[in-house]
């Protein structure tokens, strides 16, 4: 098979790929300048505000956001493309009448801020003539002038272009060097420089960085071909995340390298390699009942979308419904205080305080100071994910902290915090938890993977399967899917790693919302195990 039919085949996987960029394109020197200084965004905030209310609001917040982008692409033994992008602007969101309205500007002058203040509140007054009730905002603190900033050691952005290039050329290298025939490896940095200030006396300055450094390598047999993607995780942190410091590498015996706090990019692109060379030759799997070992890397996936998404508030109410669909989750369910989401060992909570995850941030994007919560306690729905003006429907006193926008020019909207799964207290590993099952699959990394409309019904795949027998990985198989339903899949839980087993993997790019917008948003797990799971095998035809 040669490259364009290889490309015939996998281009629409890849197609995934085609991520949305926004802003104009600028050098990577750009990049490094500095932006406007707290005190100009604090007054360009101000005639936000003040035009505002002096148009009617009874509150407004002004988000004045630089979006800096970096992405670069290396396929096999050349650079594909590199792009530099950098967005500013102001959004202004106001209440008028009791109704929210929204507008937003790229015209930073003093009058092109107050006249997009003034769209706000119009096309409030507007949509109040169909509000029926009027918009009820939970409380909040005031914080006056504060900041936060993502710890980092390395700013990616003042790591040289060469530097990237090189890297990727290795990783790409050491899968060519060990049986990959093809790959594409990437570099997403991202630097999104944020100033929020309402009328309720908050004047909030973030710098939030993040980074994800995927690859997808392919090799190509008599039979077909095997595709593996990088086992690494998208963060929030800097450049240091490649450092791949061996005090963060968990070997599993048999099977793969997992990394918690840095990722050695070179060290998996070889191992990927060598590991689809024994996917082309490995056996089908045999369809039927199994008990799963299912890595962090995995597991976040199946986190995203079973609990992440079916617990954001308005989903479960019927308010964002066409993408991705609503929530078998329903109130009456919660308000029960019995209903079993899952095994008494399971524990869900929802954060945006994690270090060095993707939603890591010191307040949400409508001023909110963020913090943690619980989702499900001892395997009983207790909670869901809320903001400010969704708070009062579920009985809290204020919000959640979980309020997103992709931009400056995008409205902010309920966006899925921190997703995860408790780890044991006792500090088990992962290849204790294998040493207990008979007969069994370990499965590391996350594939293709369908959910129904109600978040419920599911059948999720993987990169990498190994058969366990006797407490002991023997074989790496292929063609493995695992079916189930949400309510009896985390209700199979029945034993799962420790503190030192858990690590955080996530989405750099979670789309919802129409017009849609993408978040970047973690899931925490330690290596889990669910009994009696439905397996098939994927490659059968009917």
């Amino acid at each position: 098979m040669d490259r364009r039919q290889f490309i015939k085949i996998a281009g629409a996987g890849m197609g995934a790929m085609m991520l949305p960029l926004s802003g104009r394109s600028v050098s990577a020197e750009a990049l490094l300048e500095p932006g406007a200084d707290v005190t100009l965004k604090k007054r360009m905030a101000n005639i936000a505000l003040n035009a505002a209310t002096s148009k009617g609001a009874t509150y407004a917040d002004a988000r004045i956001g630089r979006y800096l982008n970096q992405f670069v692409t290396a396929q096999e033994k050349r650079v594909d493309n590199i792009v530099n992008t950098e967005s500013y602007g102001i959004g202004i969101r106001v209440i008028a009448n009791g109704t929210w309205g929204f507008a937003s500007t790229s015209d930073m002058s003093d009058d092109g801020i107050a006249r997009a203040a003034e769209s706000a509140v119009a096309v409030a007054k507007a949509n109040s003539t169909f509000q029926t009730d009027p918009v009820k905002l939970a409380p909040v603190q005031s914080y006056g002038d504060v900041s936060w900033k993502t710890p980092i050691e390395k700013n990616a952005f003042e790591i040289p272009l060469k530097e990237k290039v090189d890297l990727l050329m290795d990783v790409n290298n050491a899968a060519l060097d060990n049986g990959a025939n093809y790959i594409t490896s990437i570099l997403f940095l991202v630097n999104e420089q944020k100033y929020f200030a309402s009328t309720e006396g908050s004047y909030i300055d973030q710098d939030v960085h993040r980074l994800w450094a995927p690859f997808f390598a392919t090799a190509v047999g008599q039979q077909g071909f095997k595709q593996r993607q990088s086992l690494g995780n998208p963060v929030g942190r800097g450049f240091e995340y490649l450092d791949g410091r061996p005090e963060d590498k968990i070997e599993i015996q048999g099977a793969n390298i997992g990394y918690r706090n840095s990722y050695d990019m070179v060290e998996d692109a070889r191992e990927a390699g060598k590991q689809l060379q024994k996917k082309l030759a490995a056996k089908s799997v045999d369809p039927g009942k199994y008990d799963l070992v299912l890595d962090p890397h995995h597991l976040m996936l199946t986190i995203h979308e079973s609990v992440g998404h079916p617990l954001e508030l308005d989903r479960v109410l019927g308010y964002e419904a066409n993408y991705a669909g609503t929530s078998f989750a329903t109130l009456d369910k919660w308000k029960s205080g019995t209903f079993e989401y899952g095994s008494e060992m399971v524990n869900l909570f929802a954060d945006k305080t994690q270090v060095g995850s993707l939603g890591y941030v010191g307040w949400d994007d409508e001023g909110v100071k963020t913090k943690e919560w619980d989702l499900v306690k001892d395997g009983i729905l207790v909670n869901y994910q809320a903001i400010r003006d969704q708070a009062h429907i579920i009985d809290e006193k204020e919000s959640h902290g979980c309020c997103y926008s992709q931009s400056w020019r995008d409205v902010q909207f309920q966006r899925m915090a921190n997703v995860s799964l408790r780890p044991n207290e006792e500090d088990i590993s992962a290849d204790e938890i294998i040493a207990g099952v008979e007969n069994g699959i370990y499965i590391a990394g996350r594939g293709s993977f369908s959910i129904d409309q109600q978040r419920y019904n599911f059948q999720f795949g993987g990169q990498l399967f190994y058969e366990i027998k006797d407490g002991k990985i023997v074989d790496q198989i292929e063609d493995v899917a695992y079916q189930s339903n949400t309510q009896e899949f985390w209700n199979s839980c029945v034993a799962m790693a420790g503190k030192s087993d858990y690590r955080i993997g996530g989405s750099f790019f979670d789309g919802k919302g129409q017009p849609s917008q993408v978040s970047a948003v973690s899931h925490g797990c330690p290596t889990t195990r669910f009994n009696n799971v439905n397996v098939i095998n994927t490659a059968r035809k009917v």
